[in-house]
């Protein structure tokens, strides 16, 4: 296929969405064009509505049928972008016509921006992801770029019944992340997670140069996967493979085998892009690609044990042991390391807030930004971050416009090149080093109470299934294009506006801490349906209640599609692989807790046991015990759940209510029941008896410590804390109240 055929098609369909946002009648002329539309049932007449949420239509088994709307508005370009979180309304929106009228008179384009696809794109993007023209729960965005991709796979033959969906999944990952201990390895860690982007970046853009197509014709690319809408044709897999083969010579030279990319190919008809068919070929495709994964480097074999055999001395960040050339990881370090981990080193000075990343195929002379390389057989790509504008050569650069909406920065007359790319970056400045980010002794100075560093992993809870089944009898192209710009708003740009401006994005919801300051955090990945964020441990557990809540809103509050995560606390130099292995066991703790639940100080609940949503009593397992329903006579306790408690006792701390031997009882309280527990589970004795330990046996020792405190406890506090519900909780709430006023030296 002629790249010009695929990418003039494509503009066309991009310029009639254009030409219909501005309620303008165009009738397009090119063939494959007019087959996309038909295809996917753009509207002979489209006439604008409201959106409804794509996120009701998800149903794994437990949807009850919930309908919102998304509030009409436009992306705004703000001066940090981070556009304020859009949080779904149940009432039908009463304002299209004024916002379309806006909308229409924002828009002005200069001839030549009708020949340019990357800010047509854009401004389809930043000005239909709230409105609709055809299903009223399909974002105009999203059947509009889903029509410019058919469009291109159609552009040689438009009356071609068969296309083909490209998935991609680059495994390895955490590996290559996670697995560092070194001086400063909060920036080296940082810079490993944004290098992989640009790998997938990369993988994106080789793909489409091979396949000649346009960005338009990507479905989803992030967080290391990636889905291509592709023509059917001959060779097709092969070119697939061909650059497959290129970036896994690279992988495996670079990172030892630890990284490996996986892509496959599936055919797909048309008319099926449109039913659930397409639901059944997304499913298979991560099927081919774990097959791949199972056998990766096979025909290295060689090589790889080769690697293993080696017995040179190992980096002291990475651990890799194939390389011979070992320097100091900077002129202030002792630590020997190795050439990719020094680069990621010297590219994290460079990363703090960044908004431009330049993709060059030539290298940059004279220039103090340390670029990220990527060498492949007969091909040298340079991506540098933050380069100044004057060393950009428009006609061949690439200009990766990080998390913009900005319409100005898209036209020719700035960037003849430009590319959007989302990315979740929030960082606190350092204090000690402007212009970098902060590192893990100035987190744990910064915590309230003991100096600890907090690591947060969260993800999606069962993704796989959301895109695969969720949508059910509905599931369409634009549908599943919808659910993964969403998804990738959230994590890579709602988490910025999340983290940069608390106050107006925590709309709704309780907040753990009052205080709207500027978070001392530090994403080191945001993305896809993920995250990991390091900062002060105090602040890092607030963040999470943050997300669950602003997530939970953000779906329409849908009880299938929810978020589990954990957090482990750490001194500043306890070794980070270790944190974030820890942080990922208590992540799986609260998987293994039925999913939607949070771990914290070992232990994993539901989020609205530690929020304290009394609603969640009817589903816990202890309301199936009649004697304690007896006993409780229906009394549900004034204050339940961990957070609730924490609160009201870290307040009477405050006022010195509160002596030190009363979290001591409680923990110890704690420690009793789960020592009884684990005794009678040992022995075999019967079930029930386990509920009445864990509700009952507090009783006594509560009732003992309530009374000699020095201050008569507030009489509902003091109900709260005899009441059998909140048993389950009492070790999680002395534990937290003892890390909040705790104070211990700097590194304990």
């Amino acid at each position: 296929m002629n790249k010009s055929l695929a990418h003039k098609a494509a503009l066309a369909a991009m310029q009639a969405a254009v030409h219909c946002l501005l309620g303008q009648t165009h009738d397009p002329t090119d063939p494959a064009v007019k087959a996309a539309q038909s295809h996917l049932s753009w509207p002979k007449s489209p006439q604008f509505q409201p959106l409804k949420l794509l996120f009701d239509r998800i149903d794994l088994g437990k949807n009850n049928g919930r309908n919102h709307y998304w509030p009409i508005q436009t992306i705004e370009a703000t001066a940090n972008n981070c556009p304020p979180i859009p949080y779904p309304v149940g009432q039908k929106p009463n304002n299209l016509e004024t916002c379309l009228k806006h909308i229409r008179q924002e828009i002005t384009l200069n001839p030549e921006d009708w020949d340019n696809l990357p800010l047509l794109t854009l401004i389809v993007e930043k000005y239909g992801s709230f409105i609709s023209i055809t299903d009223n729960d399909t974002a105009f965005t999203d059947l509009a770029r889903s029509t410019a991709a058919l469009t291109a796979a159609l552009a040689d033959n438009p009356q071609n019944e068969n296309v083909t969906l490209i998935g991609g999944d680059l495994s390895g990952i955490q590996k290559f992340i996670y697995t560092i201990s070194s001086d400063g390895a909060l920036k080296s860690l940082r810079a490993r997670s944004f290098y992989l982007e640009l790998v997938t970046e990369e993988v994106v853009q080789q793909l489409l140069t091979a396949l000649n197509l346009p960005r338009t014709s990507i479905i989803y690319a992030g967080g290391g996967n990636l889905y291509v809408l592709a023509p059917d044709r001959p060779q097709l897999t092969e070119i697939i493979e061909q650059v497959q083969q290129k970036f896994n010579n690279w992988l495996f030279q670079e990172f030892q085998g630890k990284v490996f990319l996986a892509l496959a190919d599936h055919g797909i008809k048309v008319s099926d892009l449109t039913t659930n068919e397409l639901g059944k070929v997304w499913k298979e495709i991560p099927q081919k690609l774990a097959i791949q994964k199972q056998q990766k480097f096979n025909d290295t074999l060689d090589d790889l044990l080769a690697i293993k055999d080696s017995f040179n001395p190992p980096c002291e960040v990475c651990h890799r042991d194939d390389t011979q050339n070992l320097k100091p990881l900077s002129i202030d370090s002792e630590t020997l390391a190795c050439p990719t981990c020094r680069t990621m080193y010297k590219v994290g000075d460079y990363l703090f807030d960044v908004e431009t990343i330049v993709r060059s195929t030539q290298e940059k002379k004279d220039v103090n930004i340390f670029p990220l390389v990527f060498k492949f057989e007969g091909q040298t790509v340079y991506y540098y971050p933050s380069l100044s504008e004057k060393l950009i050569t428009q006609e061949i650069d690439s200009v990766l416009l990080v998390n913009s909406w900005d319409i100005k920065r898209y036209q020719f007359k700035k960037y003849k090149n430009p590319v959007s790319l989302f990315l979740g970056q929030y960082g606190q400045e350092s204090e000690e080093k402007p212009k970098t980010t902060m590192q893990a002794q100035e987190f744990a100075e910064k915590a309230e109470g003991i100096p600890r560093v907090g690591y947060l992993r969260m993800d999606v809870d069962n993704l796989g299934k959301i895109f695969a089944q969720g949508l059910g009898e509905y599931c369409n192209l634009p549908r599943l294009a919808g659910l993964s710009r969403m998804m990738t708003y959230f994590f890579k740009v709602y988490l910025n506006s999340l983290a940069k401006n608390r106050a107006a994005n925590t709309v709704g919801f309780e907040k753990l801490t009052e205080e709207d300051k500027r978070l001392n955090l530090l994403f080191i990945y945001a993305g896809g349906d993920d995250l990991f964020i390091v900062g002060a441990w105090d602040e890092v557990v607030a963040f999470g209640f943050d997300v669950y809540q602003s997530f939970r809103a953000y779906t329409g509050k849908n009880p299938d599609i929810t978020l589990s995560g954990g957090v482990s606390l750490a001194t500043a130099k306890f070794p980070l692989y270790q944190a974030a292995s820890e942080s990922g066991d208590m992540e799986e703790q609260a998987k293994g807790n039925g999913r939607d639940s949070f771990g914290l100080f070992g232990q994993a609940f539901k989020w609205d046991e530690w929020l304290g949503d009394s609603k969640i009593i009817a589903k816990l397992s202890v309301s199936e015990d009649e004697t304690l329903e007896k006993y409780l006579n229906g009394a549900k306790p004034p204050l339940f759940g961990i957070f609730p408690l924490v609160k009201k006792l870290n307040e009477l701390n405050a006022e010195n209510k509160l002596s030190r031997a009363f979290v001591r009882n409680l923990l110890d309280t704690a420690r009793l029941q789960d020592l009884k527990i684990q005794d009678i589970e040992r022995k075999n004795i019967q079930h029930d008896r386990i509920e009445d330990v864990r509700y009952y046996l507090h009783l006594p020792k509560i009732a003992y410590t309530i009374s000699r405190l020095p201050h008569e406890l507030d009489e509902r506090l003091s109900q709260s804390l005899k009441n059998p519900y909140n048993a389950p909780y009492f070790r999680a709430i002395a534990t937290w109240l003892e890390c909040l006023n705790r104070q211990s030296r700097k590194e304990d």
